[in-house]
């Protein structure tokens, strides 16, 4: 890889991952349209590095009063911030399962750009309508297990190409009523264990591999995750409430137009 595409490459994984707008169907591109070799298992396991401190770096204190709250709650005292952390938790294990079971069928059938193409659009529209038409009224002190749990059975989707993490956990979050800023702080925050273990998946089939490893390629473009990946959670969270998602669902369908493209071509 040249130092352009990693710092292109870099920038593209710290925004998409935490955006409704799928890290998968971007990082696609440059290969389709520029004729670029993959990422490669190291490189993956380092943006992703990026992108998981960034996220645990925003969310610094919130994660210390959950990971308390946790805690206490194995000595019967409950709190907020000790049923967000469960909820975290069983949000966190649908995909975990599935993640597992189907990991080798996803990536020999889902991985292509007709795939990407019609999620990207696809589950662009429901975001949309996500947005429009729920009530928007409830923050995260009222989720329960149940809530928590969809939103976990919704993120199984998200193992499919093109669907979008981030984008898919925010749906359920607002289908189920949640305003926009508490649907947003919480796929954030269940993205930690959820990166964390998807990072450990790479980094699994990497000591598995004889890939070469370039350290300092691997320092730039996890430093320049990290950056961009935070720049991304500071000004969503700042300005979700007033924009709404239709920007991300329009982006989508333009995205998906071009991934259509590709195929047409």
């Amino acid at each position: 890889m040249t130092i352009f595409e990693i710092i292109v490459l870099a920038i593209i994984q710290g925004i998409t991952e935490f955006l409704p707008i799928s890290s998968s169907a971007h990082l696609l591109l440059p290969a389709e349209l520029l004729g670029w070799k993959a990422q490669g298992l190291s490189f993956d396991v380092a943006v992703h590095v990026g992108s998981l401190l960034a996220v645990i770096l925003y969310f610094r204190k919130d994660i210390v009063d959950l990971f308390l709250g946790w805690t206490r709650s194995f000595t019967g005292t409950t709190s907020q911030e000790s049923s967000l952390a469960w909820n975290i938790i069983i949000a966190t294990i649908p995909a975990i399962i599935v993640g597992l079971a189907a990991k080798s069928f996803i990536d020999q059938y889902a991985r292509s750009v007709e795939v990407m193409a019609t999620t990207t659009v696809a589950f662009g529209l429901l975001l949309w309508w996500a947005d429009h038409r729920a009530k928007q009224i409830n923050g995260l002190q009222v989720m329960g297990w149940k809530q928590a749990l969809i939103i976990g059975v919704a993120q199984i989707a998200a193992l499919i190409p093109g669907t979008s993490r981030s984008g898919v956990t925010m749906t359920a979050g607002l289908m189920l009523g949640f305003d926009r800023e508490s649907a947003a702080r919480f796929s954030f925050l269940l993205s930690i264990p959820t990166i964390l273990g998807a990072g450990t998946l790479v980094t699994l089939d990497l000591l598995a591999s004889d890939e070469a490893v370039v350290w300092l390629d691997l320092a730039l473009g996890a430093v320049l995750s990290f950056v961009s990946a935070y720049l991304c959670i500071v000004l969503f969270l700042k300005w979700i409430s007033r924009i709404g998602m239709l920007p991300f669902v329009i982006y989508r369908l333009a995205l998906g137009a071009i991934l259509f493209a590709i195929i047409l071509l």
